[in-house]
């Protein structure tokens, strides 16, 4: 087994700083870094100033179909994939830029995160393991989570047909009444977009995070 150099080093301990500001959890740093774990807590602990918190991970891929979340999942695992597949990021680059690509759009639009960054990991391991795929909205033309094998034509997303449980408090009744002309208006260039299998990240994110 070859030494790592100090750089190499070096790179790897940001890269896990970076991951804790973010929110990231044990399993997540020891499967994506070569970190020892003891390493990983004391960094873990000097970073947030408390002891790693202990669970076990989301598990359920049903979770990223929701109406709401599956928005937020969509916007950043689009996001995430323009990142690896048009920037030619690494997937840990990738996963950290996008991430907080994700979170200044959240800012942006005065909308509450819904996925955080262990979510966000868990959602492209699961796209990995071929358990979801990305099905393009017949409106929009935007592509939005959905289970493996399920119907690929004629599909509306849940930016462009909320449920009607979707905007029953007063908030948020008045944000959709707000932003409503820049929804229609983003979701209509978003037909004129043409992409590499992806929605590139500024196109729909806006209406997306508005829904």
């Amino acid at each position: 087994m070859s030494k790592k150099s100090l750089a190499e080093d070096a790179q790897e301990v940001f890269r896990a700083i970076a991951l804790i500001e973010l929110g990231a959890r044990m399993q997540v740093l020891e499967t994506e870094l070569t970190i020892s774990r003891d390493r990983l807590i004391r960094l873990y602990r000097e970073v947030k100033g408390v002891s790693p918190p202990k669970g076990m991970l989301p598990f359920s891929a049903d979770w990223y179909t929701t109406w709401l979340a599956n928005i937020h999942a969509s916007l950043f695992y689009n996001t995430y994939r323009f990142l690896r597949d048009e920037a030619h990021c690494s997937h840990l680059d990738a996963l950290t830029k996008g991430y907080r690509l994700y979170l200044e759009h959240c800012h942006h639009s005065q909308s509450e995160p819904v996925l955080d960054l262990t979510r966000a990991w868990t959602l492209v391991r699961f796209f990995d393991a071929d358990l979801l795929q990305l099905t393009p909205c017949c409106r929009c033309s935007g592509k939005f989570i959905g289970h493996k094998h399920d119907l690929q034509h004629n599909v509306v997303c849940d930016a462009c047909q909320p449920p009607s449980r979707a905007g029953k408090t007063k908030k948020a009744a008045a944000a959709k009444r707000d932003l409503q002309p820049q929804l229609v208006e983003v979701l209509h260039d978003a037909n004129h977009v043409e992409t590499h299998e992806t929605v590139a990240p500024g196109v729909f994110e806006e209406a997306v995070l508005a829904a």
